[in-house]
Order: C-alpha cells, then sequence, then structure tokens
C-alpha cells in the first residue's frame, strides 16, 4: 500500500508514533504474584499468571526455574538453546513458553521496526516555517484513509492530499500481551483424582504464612513413596537445594507434584507413571528426620495438598 511522510527541506519526518508500554522486573527479585487460595483454586476463568521470560537471579538454577513456573526444565533447555543445564547466567533472559511475544518490549520493538520507509515514493515538501507547522497540524486533525502495520493501526496522508484538505496522521497504540497464549484454565485440568503419596502421619500441614509448600508424612527409611496422581517425570535428582532426592511429576498443564527427601528414586526423567505406582523409597536426604516432603504445584504456584489428597 503507498504511503505518505512529510519533509522540512531535506529532512524526512515520519509522522508516526506508535504507543507501547515496557514492563520491567527489579533487580533480585522473584516475579511478584498477588494471590490467595480462592483466586487459585478457581477451575473457570482464571488467566495464566505466568510471563513470557524470566530474568535469571542470583541462586538460581534452571530445575529450580521450571520448578517455580511449573513447567518441565527439558522443554527451557530446547526452548532457549541451553546444551548444559547447569551453566546460565545471571541476567540472562530465558524466554518460559514457545509462542507469542517474549515481553512487551520486545514486541513493541518489533513494531516500531516495520519496514514503513522504503515503501513510500510520494512525499510532501514543506518550507520549514509557522506556516508549514499549521498546514501540519491541519494534517494531524483531519480525517484519512488507514492501513495496518503489525500491532496498530496507522492511519496516514491520501496520495492527493493537499494543504488545507482533510488528512491526517495517527498512531493507535498497539494492543500487546505478555504472553501470546495465556490460556484460561478449566475444569479438566482440575478434574485428576489424587491418591496419598505415602502411609503416614502427617506432621507438617502447609502453611503459607510459614512458607510450608507442602505437608510432611513421617514413616520409615526404605517405606514406599507413591505417585499420587498419573503423569510425566519431570525431574529426578538432587539439583534442588532443601529437598533432598526429589522427583517432579508434571499431571497436565495445570498441576505437578513433588516428592522430597528420598533414599532412593526409582523412576527415570521422560517416564510415565500410573496413579500408586512406586517411585521412590522414602529417607531423610536433605532433612533432619525421616520423612516424606510432598508438594502440589498449581500453574507452578505451591497449594494446599490436602484439598486434593483423600480424606482419609
Amino acid at each position: 500500500m503507498k504511503r505518505l511522510t512529510v519533509i522540512f527541506g531535506t529532512t524526512i519526518s515520519l509522522l508516526l508514533g506508535a504507543c507501547s508500554t515496557t514492563v520491567e522486573q527489579a533487580p533480585g527479585s522473584k516475579p511478584s504474584v498477588v494471590t490467595t487460595e480462592a483466586t487459585r483454586m478457581k477451575v473457570a476463568g482464571e488467566k495464566d499468571w505466568r510471563p513470557a521470560s524470566h530474568v535469571v537471579l542470583k541462586g538460581d538454577t534452571l530445575y529450580s526455574i521450571a520448578f517455580y513456573y511449573g513447567l518441565d526444565y527439558h522443554d527451557l533447555e530446547e526452548l532457549n538453546d541451553i546444551k548444559n543445564p547447569r551453566l546460565i547466567q545471571v541476567g540472562q533472559v530465558l524466554r518460559l513458553f514457545p509462542s507469542g511475544a517474549t515481553n512487551i518490549e520486545s514486541a513493541a520493538t518489533e513494531v516500531n521496526a516495520a519496514p514503513l520507509i522504503k515503501d513510500q515514493p510520494r512525499v510532501v515538501k514543506y518550507v520549514y516555517n509557522a506556516t508549514a507547522m499549521v498546514q501540519i497540524d491541519d494534517v494531524q486533525n483531519s480525517n484519512a484513509k488507514s492501513y495496518k502495520v503489525p500491532g496498530a493501526t496507522v492511519e496516514v496522508l491520501p496520495l492527493d492530499y493537499k494543504p488545507g484538505t482533510t488528512g491526517k496522521v495517527v498512531a493507535k497504540p498497539a494492543k500487546v500481551e505478555p504472553r501470546g497464549d495465556s490460556p484460561v484454565i478449566n475444569t479438566e485440568e482440575d478434574s485428576l483424582q489424587w491418591a496419598m503419596p505415602a502411609n503416614g502421619k502427617i506432621v507438617a500441614n502447609f502453611s503459607e504464612a510459614d512458607n510450608r509448600k507442602g505437608i510432611d508424612i513421617a514413616g520409615k527409611i526404605g517405606q514406599d513413596v507413591l505417585a499420587s496422581a498419573p503423569g510425566k517425570v519431570v525431574y529426578s535428582g538432587s539439583g534442588l537445594r532443601g529437598y533432598g532426592k526429589l522427583i517432579i511429576i508434571k499431571h497436565n498443564k495445570t498441576y505437578l507434584s513433588a516428592y522430597a527427601h528420598n533414599d532412593k528414586i526409582l523412576v527415570k526423567e521422560g517416564q510415565t507413571v500410573s496413579r500408586g505406582q512406586k517411585i521412590a523409597a522414602m529417607g531423610k536426604t536433605d532433612s533432619s528426620t525421616v520423612k516424606l516432603h510432598f508438594e502440589v504445584r498449581r500453574l507452578g504456584k505451591p497449594v494446599d495438598p490436602s484439598k486434593f489428597l483423600p480424606k482419609s
């Protein structure tokens, strides 16, 4: 489509401005999300809170980042072309999802970087003086035909524009989302059937106030640890500080569960497990007592396991 710009003498001035918003994360802080148990437990109409990217902070590992957002670290490796999951750097920006803009700033840059000059063969020349400025104001406050650039609607001068006739140049704000695939959580994601991950007395309950992200079940060395719900093992190892020998199972796009302080791990990453399947032997790795620390995470955020487990 042909377009038009305005020239003062030999200087080309494109009467186009795109409005954009840049979201910045404060150094040394995790993404700030204000949530309550009630909002997290909605089963319909809830948007995925997670951003499109994460800035690596001191102490972060690829494993902890994936766990924090409820993702598979193998997906982060592939998405960010990471050859060694142990080699990430502070300040490095990691994409969390494969589709959509990585962040608002980059999407806005893409809009502004659209080739708006090379295909504009027609120009109007004005002498730089007060009269020209009045004419330009007239252009900007008039009606014109319109065309689109990625993410924005821009109205420009018609090719037959003459001073004093109608026409204007306006850039409308581009509507850019932090993520291109922020899904609405549906009831199917919440229809999992959960089972107790181990037999024993619950010696510590979930508590947001006390930063207890799951429940602790006391037991004996070597006691069976069972998959609470069907899914795929996305992590098994000792790479998350404070969890000892840990297993993480991803059940669907919404939920994963974690089993910590094991003595022996009996499953491998990528393995599919069924509900009630033995996945580990209870232990006390990274713990002062023998116990299973069990977490349920919804979109990466810890939720009270007692709301999912059988009442008995």
